[in-house]
């Protein structure tokens, strides 16, 4: 099935800071682009803030929304979970937020807690610059020359692009597609191209599409 071609995506940072009983706790919540940058941040900010009792987090990246959180040493479903809550319901992704926390003496409680780390990323949220976002898969495609004509009648901007082209032996083309149209662009091109690569893999059946490279392309400002 293919993914729609809008998704809503963070920009930047914003922090938001609120106190419970004593207990401090910092939202931290920015813009990532992908899983591997995610755990990068949420290490420098456990690195950062050494001091503080909790570093728990919680992220989404992607059109499909893949995700993951952390409730880091504070009970279960106390507070990575509420706080990815709150970010499936903004409905924003390619975002992290973590929510340190410094332990003021007084214990809030299961309810208490969750309702802290939620509130702590509400209060991030409300200060963040949202966007709206198409994701598109690119295609590198090689034909025989005569097919060249073929390939660029299926380019209809901005669903479908050249980005770049080179002719050796063949001619050789990278597409960027909506989405919402790879798949039917990839069975189009695998009936004359020689070679049709996703994600630097090769095409392979109907399942080409799974393990797609999802790239971004800014639209105007949502929100």
């Amino acid at each position: 099935m293919a993914e729609s071609s809008t998704y809503l995506v963070a920009m930047g940072q914003a922090r938001y800071e609120l106190r419970e009983k004593g207990s401090r706790f910092l939202a931290l919540v920015e813009s990532v682009a992908d899983q591997e940058t995610a755990r990068a941040r949420v290490k420098a900010y456990q690195q950062e803030y050494r001091d503080a009792s909790h570093v728990c987090w919680a992220w989404r990246t992607g059109s499909a929304s893949a995700e993951g959180c952390s409730d880091a040493g504070e009970p279960a479903g106390t507070a990575g979970m509420p706080m990815l809550q709150v970010l499936r319901g903004a409905e924003v992704s390619d975002v992290l937020a973590v929510v340190v926390r410094w332990f003021g003496g007084t214990k809030l409680g299961k309810g208490g807690l969750a309702r802290a780390y939620a509130g702590a990323v509400k209060g991030a949220l409300k200060t963040l610059t949202i966007e709206a976002t198409r994701a598109v898969t690119r295609l590198r495609v090689s034909v025989p020359y005569g097919r060249v004509g073929d390939v660029k009648r299926l380019v209809h901007p901005p669903e479908v692009e050249i980005v770049e082209e080179s002719y050796g032996e063949q001619a050789e083309m990278l597409i960027q597609v909506d989405c919402e149209r790879a798949d039917e662009v990839c069975e189009i091109l695998e009936g004359f191209a020689t070679e049709v690569v996703v994600a630097g893999s090769r095409s392979a059946g109907r399942n080409r599409l799974d393990e797609k490279n999802i790239l971004i392309a800014k639209e105007e400002r949502s929100s």
